[in-house]
């Protein structure tokens, strides 16, 4: 495997980074099962929370450093990358101030005696991470298991290894104890040997349904706790009473936030037959005002994709729409540049029997599909094999409520896109994954939650 930082921006080799050794993961492991024990020795959190709020600093004070290698790697717009630094420094402080509480101890209701529940860590945890958001799918996993005491391993994707460096150099110049996050630029036969080491003890995935498939094979044939977030096809349904200037300002920006490339970004655009027209009209004419260019550029709205094959990747799979039925309300034009540009695209008429029905499209391509009432809105919603998010819009929320719980999701919103914070519980259902990221949920995913029992005498 290659780890490189090619700019996406005008396909440049910038940079090529050596890979690990075996060397490198046996120490990498020994280092980090030698924190895990004198971690494991310690009451309560001891510094750890103190050098999580320095590594929140250190994103914020570095911010734009940290923004434009991500740019740089992925192809991420400057503003955005910025929001990204912002957003990782915000869910480093929450676990560090929600420490105390995160692992006090749970009292149990028992008749027979005292019962109470501790949560304490359990070893290192493997993460294996993907390119779209460099920073902030380590930070899912990095802050909580760090308060806990759980040291961590990351093998990062081969595309953004400028952002996994700055991360562990940031983590290191922030204080934490070495081993509490090394990264390793591994082939996936040390991922596997990774996995199967007795001093490993949870894999957390990012990525794609392939690749969660495999490694979770592989913590499963090993006894291994694993979560997975292995993206989406997430709907956004737009009512009869939906609030259309509310609409114009987040359905375009629900596909086309980081160039379409966010697992929980809207893919499937459901929209009651009485708006259907007017809908279709209102996301191609906000497409039509996109500004390609240069990431770093403000000016920019719409970023390159991670790389020419996932552009290449993409044509293909709106090409096999087209051959199935679907018909292009705009775009699927080539555009003229040697980056990784995709040209905003909305196809609409695509039927059950398209190729494209039940996969993701990972760019900025729009699908907008017609229905005649809710309830045809809520099938062809849980007509997926994934289960990640999703939109409801309508002005009687009561309602909307009501139809989002219909929905075989992980996550609903209701009307506004996709938002993450440190106090939300992000994962999904189905081939979207399992297991939960962030708040105490996510803080509890590779908890050993140890129940203590005095009997009465």
């Amino acid at each position: 495997m290659t780890y490189q930082t090619v700019n996406p921006f005008n396909n440049q080799l910038i940079k090529t980074y050596p890979d690990a050794t075996d060397e490198d993961l046996e120490n990498a492991l020994a280092r980090g099962h030698d924190l895990y024990k004198t971690w494991r020795k310690q009451e309560g959190p001891g510094d750890r929370p103190a050098q999580l709020r320095q590594v929140a600093k250190l994103f914020r004070q570095n911010e734009d450093t940290l923004a434009a290698n991500m740019t740089l790697d992925m192809g991420k717009l400057v503003g955005e990358a910025r929001a990204e630094v912002e957003l990782c420094a915000d869910i480093a402080d929450y676990f560090a101030d929600h420490a105390e509480e995160l692992l006090a101890p749970v009292p149990l209701d028992n008749p027979a005696g005292k019962a109470y529940y501790v949560k304490q860590a359990t070893g290192i945890v493997f993460m294996v991470e993907p390119w779209n958001f460099p920073y902030y799918q380590i930070m899912r996993v990095f802050a909580p298991n760090f308060i806990l005491g759980n040291p961590m391993i990351l093998k990062h994707a081969s595309n953004v290894p400028g952002s996994a460096v700055a991360f562990e150099q940031t983590v290191k110049e922030a204080g934490a104890p070495e081993g509490s996050l090394t990264n390793l630029f591994v082939n996936y036969d040390q991922v596997d040997r990774a996995i199967a080491d007795p001093r490993v003890s949870g894999v957390a995935l990012t990525g794609s349904e392939r690749g969660g498939a495999s490694v979770a094979k592989s913590a499963g044939a090993n006894l291994k706790k694993s979560s997975m977030e292995l993206g989406g096809n997430d709907v956004f349904i737009v009512l009869d009473d939906a609030d259309w200037d509310l609409l114009k300002k987040v359905a375009p920006s629900a596909r086309l936030t980081n160039a379409g490339q966010v697992c929980t970004s809207s893919k499937r655009f459901v929209v009651t037959e009485k708006h259907y027209d007017d809908f279709v009209s209102l996301i191609v004419d906000a497409f039509s005002h996109a500004v390609l260019g240069d990431p770093s550029n403000p000016e920019t709205t719409l970023a390159p994709m991670c790389m020419v094959s996932a552009r290449d990747n993409l044509a293909k799979q709106v090409e096999s729409a087209v051959a199935g039925g679907a018909k292009v309300a705009y775009g699927n034009k080539p555009y003229d540049s040697p980056g990784a540009f995709f040209t905003p695209t909305v196809l609409t008429d695509i039927d059950r029997n398209n190729p494209v029905y039940n996969q993701e499209m990972f760019g900025p391509v729009a699908s907008i599909y017609k229905v005649a009432n809710e309830d045809e809105a809520i099938e062809l919603a849980n007509d997926s094999s994934y289960g990640l998010g999703g939109v409801v819009f309508s002005s009687d929320t009561d309602h909307a409520d009501a139809l989002a719980r219909r929905i075989e999701t992980g996550m609903t919103f209701i009307n506004g896109g996709w938002v993450t914070m440190p106090e939300l519980p992000f994962g999904g259902i189905k081939n979207s994954g399992y297991g939960r990221e962030l708040y105490s949920l996510g803080f509890d995913t590779f908890a050993n939650e140890h129940l203590i029992f005095q009997h009465k005498n």
